[in-house]
């Protein structure tokens, strides 16, 4: 058996714990059931990580992180409506393929809210930070258009809230949405 490096075991419980708190949000989710899909003790876990909170920061950095690449990625070379449904068709992509990166991205929301909402604001700064990452690997492939970037986004936030709420691809609720960014498949 080949034992895992601490960073290798610190890259798996940032994968569970995004699978887990999508599942649970951060409040529903236990370090316990983080650790178990893992296959480490909790003690383990909390020497790869101080604690609860820091374990949900990583998975929602990563989640932030995951999506700017997949933008960057599917823009890299193109400008304006080239760019614009090149990304948008990515974005579909990567939410019908894996339904966990979706659910960790409302979750991540939903905590940002209940943090400040709390005094906590540590939380929404790194978030709102690596949203401005996603922005901004949106924003100069479009042009630097400030309302094409804002009606992509918004789009985004659409499709997202549609996708969550299991409208399926050929529901008429997706037809005031530009092509390419039309579900594929699966029941988003």
């Amino acid at each position: 058996m080949v034992r895992m490096s601490a960073e290798e075991r610190r890259e798996s419980v940032i994968r569970a714990a995004m699978s887990e708190f999508a599942r649970g949000g951060y409040h529903g989710t236990s370090t316990e059931a983080i650790a178990k899909r893992v296959g480490v003790s909790q003690p383990y876990l909390f020497r790869l990580f101080p604690g609860k909170k820091a374990i949900f920061l990583a998975a929602s950095a990563r989640c932030l992180e995951e999506t700017r690449k997949v933008f960057a990625e599917a823009s890299e070379g193109l400008r304006g409506d080239e760019a614009l449904h090149a990304m948008a068709a990515a974005y579909m992509r990567l939410i019908a393929s894996d339904p966990d990166k979706l659910q960790m991205q409302l979750q991540t929301y939903v905590a940002v809210a209940a943090a400040e909402a709390a005094g906590d604001h540590e939380f929404g700064e790194m978030v709102r930070a690596g949203w401005m990452e996603i922005w901004e690997a949106a924003h100069l492939p479009l042009g630097a258009d400030v309302s094409e970037t804002t009606t992509f986004m918004a789009y985004g936030m659409l499709i997202n809230i549609l996708s969550a709420m299991g409208f399926s691809a050929e529901h008429r609720v997706w037809e005031g949405l530009y092509q390419s960014s039309q579900p594929q498949g699966g029941s988003e």
